[in-house]
């Protein structure tokens, strides 16, 4: 009998299947995520980032990945969803459509990932990831033209793999490209800043 844990590709595929009512709640889509809803909540709120998706969809992403990363910062165990929060609901469709497309890219990860180098797993490690998970949250919702959201997507998404998968080098190379987001959203807010003070 196979008692491995499931694969993150694996929980997203029966996350995209689980439900068969048009719109779903985020309060439910939490709960189905159970013991691994950090780490699944950040990875699915950071792949829209990384894909075609119509204007505010950062915004939404960059309030919830805010909201998950101070509740790994101080430590809590389970993910709270203000009611307002929890009510809202998108439909089926836009979540089939961003596990769809996501699914390969993770399947690629996957082969390279394994738990491995607890250090950067365990609960210190958790508390300093919830706080990059916070300012790349706060990255997202800066109004960066084109492709501004997508440094600090990918950098969403290697770290939620690595939470999903308990791989500290996951982790690792998540906080490399957090420190990467940074100077490259810094940079291109410094162009932004530049070209109003032109036209001003």
């Amino acid at each position: 009998m196979d008692h491995r844990s499931p694969r993150t590709s694996e929980l997203l595929s029966a996350l995209a299947t689980a439900h068969s009512a048009e719109r779903i709640q985020l309060g439910e889509l939490v709960h189905a995520l159970r013991n691994r809803a950090f780490g699944l909540t950040i990875l699915l709120f950071g792949i829209p980032n990384c894909l075609p998706m119509p204007p505010g969809i950062p915004v939404i992403c960059g309030v919830i990945l805010c909201l998950v990363g101070v509740q790994m910062a101080i430590g809590r165990d389970e993910l709270w969803l203000p009611g307002w929060l929890a009510a809202r609901s998108f439909s089926r469709d836009l979540l089939e459509r961003i596990i769809n497309r996501a699914l390969p890219w993770v399947q690629r990860f996957e082969a390279y990932s394994r738990p491995r180098q607890e250090l950067f797993t365990g609960p210190m490690a958790r508390r300093a990831i919830g706080l990059m998970i916070v300012v790349l949250g706060l990255e997202l919702m800066l109004p960066i033209p084109i492709f501004g959201n997508l440094p600090p997507g990918f950098a969403v998404c290697i770290l939620g793999l690595g939470l999903v998968e308990r791989d500290g080098a996951f982790i690792i190379a998540g906080t490399v490209a957090t420190l990467i987001s940074l100077g490259v959203m810094g940079f291109l807010s410094w162009l932004l800043f530049q070209g109003a003070l032109a036209i001003f």
